[in-house]
């Protein structure tokens, strides 16, 4: 079956309201999709569940469930998808200036807030609509595989609470029995033919304050950590530092995921004083933006020897569980005429607030980059 044969009905199945999730990991081939068999809403309870999870900023809103039980399952295995010419930014917002007076405004706040003490780092993002004309989920989709191919690329849709699009890079955690790892991402700068760059102060600031939060968060719940060196990965058109952390889990999933989210790199440090900075301040709501989404529990069967003959295959089948969640970073929401992208950035001490003014600009392409092209 060829990419568009295997999309085509996910069409009708968002023309007929039902809830559905299409997405791909990344550096992967294959796709997968959720079509749930009613259009009621499920929620997780305490992490035992089975199947594609969308979760909110907020960690005391509820996180919603397309449950495998309750769900057409459809994969395909490979694809071939064309690029696509990218047009120019022409819907430029009318209230541009505006936007960027309060973000900067607001950024200066946060600086302000660090310097009082208040706590060392917070996250702070803003949202821009754009104006479109009809707007088709699917082709967006089928962009987006075709422009990020590193990145978890998604499309969910429940007709009561919304539609959402991604390409997101950062990785929140996967658990492959009781083998987790995670990451720490943080800072930000355009990807300029090179990947060999320098990092200022403030992003190594940044990036150091996110891997000490999530080591110090799994003590307790992970053994035998193990934590790699900052090194700098591109995600599209930008650039940013990792850090990989993993080791093995002694504790339950529902604990972890407690600790982690939010983490410092959508939140800030620490978490409870910065959370309640960008509820009092950004004067919007984030909903699912920095969320996390991704499969839960998932059983994935291994094969193994299956050469060897006299011997039944099945003695050599291995089933393990597999939970892979991603934080949900390039983001938009679509409505019937516009998208509403959300983007933000990290301030410490050291931010100046034009810079994280354009460093939102630059974040804001990874989306405006499928909403415009060439046909």
């Amino acid at each position: 079956m060829d990419l568009d044969a295997f999309l085509t009905p996910f069409q009708d199945f968002y023309k007929s309201q039902r809830p559905f999730v299409l997405y791909r990991k990344p550096y992967k081939k294959s796709i997968k999709g959720l079509v749930q068999k009613d259009d009621d809403l499920h929620f997780v309870k305490d992490f035992s569940e089975q199947g594609f999870v969308m979760a909110p900023f907020d960690d005391k809103d509820p996180i919603v469930l397309i449950p495998f039980h309750n769900s057409e399952v459809f994969e395909l295995e490979a694809y071939n998808v064309k690029d696509f010419e990218e047009g120019e930014y022409l819907s430029v917002s009318t209230n541009f200036e505006k936007n960027k007076k309060q973000h900067v405004d607001l950024v200066n706040e946060g600086v302000n807030a660090i310097q009082k003490g208040a706590f060392e780092k917070v996250v702070l993002s803003r949202l821009e609509k754009v104006d479109l004309d009809a707007l088709n989920p699917i082709e967006l989709f089928r962009r987006l595989l075709a422009k990020y191919p590193t990145a978890f690329t998604y499309c969910w849709y429940h007709p009561k609470i919304g539609l959402w699009l991604g390409a997101t890079p950062e990785t929140l955690l996967k658990v492959e029995n009781n083998r987790m790892s995670t990451m720490a991402l943080a800072g930000t700068q355009a990807y300029k033919d090179s990947e060999d760059v320098v990092w200022g102060v403030k992003e190594q600031q940044e990036q150091q304050f996110v891997t000490d939060f999530i080591v110090e968060s799994l003590h307790g719940v992970m053994e035998n950590l193990r934590v790699t060196k900052p090194a700098t990965v591109r995600a599209g058109g930008l650039l940013h530092i990792q850090t990989k952390i993993s080791g093995t889990l002694n504790g339950n999933l529902e604990e972890v995921i407690k600790r982690l989210h939010p983490t410092p790199a959508v939140c800030g440090l620490p978490k409870l004083a910065s959370k309640t900075f960008i509820i009092e301040k950004e004067h919007y709501n984030r909903t699912y933006y920095t969320g996390f989404l991704g499969e839960l529990n998932v059983k994935e069967k291994n094969t193994r020897n299956t050469r060897r003959r006299n011997i039944e295959n099945n003695a050599y089948d291995t089933v393990k569980t597999v939970s892979d969640l991603y934080v949900n970073l390039r983001c938009m929401q679509l409505e019937s005429d516009a998208a509403l992208i959300y983007v933000g950035g990290g301030i410490t001490k050291d931010s100046n607030p034009e810079l994280e003014w354009e460093e939102t600009v630059n974040k804001s392409k990874t989306m405006k980059r499928v909403l415009y092209s060439i046909q």
